[in-house]
């Protein structure tokens, strides 16, 4: 018997979000991510207990304004509008750039929120090491999405930028109140229309925080008949 809270006729969530785990791959010159037991039942402890360390930009997480505007909105004072709703994947597989040529052909809505399906889907976290080929948004495609009137952007790699001009696409994002997802594990994702659910860390005042990513499709599920 099916509770009656739970839908059996939409698809199922995905977990979008990749695992924290000791010696992950992270920024080249952000904190290393360490898992590290704290008391362990092993060794006679009442209890395991782990200690974790990581910089707020690990893995799958979320940029705040502040973290590249002075005085900006800290992680949790980001409106929940930009991290839960419809969301559209789409397939970018060219680049090594997002440029807004490209993004034109996706004709992007006021509003939408928008996730890239990229090359980076193609192993880079099967990576230990920092991949710096990744494919991500120009500046010149952060200011079409900006004048598009979209809210929120993701990507499936460590940054939404790239690193020659990381400071400038993210400042066009953020001060446009864009929100940013970064890290996340599309793999097995179809692009097209979803249901998002992005829940960062409530850290005070913080520049961007570790979040959980789910995606549900719009697209019905068959039926058997």
């Amino acid at each position: 018997m099916h509770s009656p809270l739970e839908d059996t006729t939409a698809s199922p969530w995905v977990d979008v979000t990749v695992p924290v785990r000791d010696g992950m791959v992270h920024w080249p010159d952000n904190p290393p991510i360490q898992v590290r037991p704290h008391l362990d039942l092993a060794k006679g402890d009442a209890a395991n207990v782990s200690h974790l360390s990581l910089g707020v930009h690990s893995g799958t997480h979320v940029d705040a304004p502040v973290h590249f505007i002075p005085g900006g909105l800290g992680v949790d004072a980001l409106p929940l509008d930009r991290l839960l709703g419809d969301v559209r994947v789409l397939a970018l597989p060219g680049g090594p750039a997002i440029t807004a040529e490209a993004l034109r052909e996706h004709a992007p809505r006021r509003g939408e929120r928008l996730l890239f399906k990229t090359a980076n889907s193609r192993g880079r976290w099967d990576a230990s090491d920092f991949q710096p080929g990744f494919t991500y948004l120009s500046s010149d495609g952060a200011r079409f999405l900006v004048e598009a009137g979209v809210r929120t952007v993701g990507i499936d790699y460590l940054s939404i930028a790239g690193m020659e001009e990381g400071e400038l696409t993210h400042r066009l994002l953020l001060e446009a109140g864009v929100c940013i997802i970064e890290g996340l594990d599309l793999t097995r994702v179809e692009p097209g229309p979803h249901e998002m659910v992005c829940l960062p860390l409530r850290l005070a005042n913080g520049d961007g925080a570790p979040a959980r990513v789910l995606l549900r499709s719009r697209t019905s599920p068959p039926t058997n008949g």
